[in-house]
């Protein structure tokens, strides 16, 4: 899933589509605030996603229902496990680290945290 890192623009429009799983270009339109996306700018990026293989489409006529190829938890997983290679030196311990001690965790989150980490353990 190397090449199908998205932009800013593009996550903003997955977004749309990974909440309404199916959705025509006029769908997508309404869902962006004001001023909206031009047409073309919202058709340039439904490409680019598309030869990323992260979208793809069904033809009624003259127009094109998109959906998600690959979920947004699929998506994100994979995200993290390339952020967590890049900079920590694919050491799970080292961004465990880096996240508790940059973060203002709570005393309950990090409990909580500990908690999600012993039930890992223990299955």
């Amino acid at each position: 899933m190397k090449d199908q890192k998205l932009t800013d623009a593009e996550k903003d429009l997955m977004e749309i589509i990974w909440q309404k799983n199916t959705a025509f270009m006029k769908d997508i339109i309404e869902e962006y605030p004001e001023p909206k996306p031009a047409t073309t700018t919202i058709a340039t990026l439904l490409k680019r996603m598309q030869n990323k293989d992260l979208i793809g489409y069904k033809t009624y006529g003259n127009s094109r229902e998109y959906f998600p190829k690959v979920s947004k938890e699929v998506y994100f997983k994979e995200e993290m496990n390339s952020m967590i290679d890049k900079f920590f030196n694919s050491s799970a311990a080292q961004f465990a680290s880096f996240f508790t001690s940059n973060t203002k965790m709570s005393q309950s989150e990090l409990k909580e945290l500990r908690d999600l980490i012993d039930q890992k353990i223990e299955n």
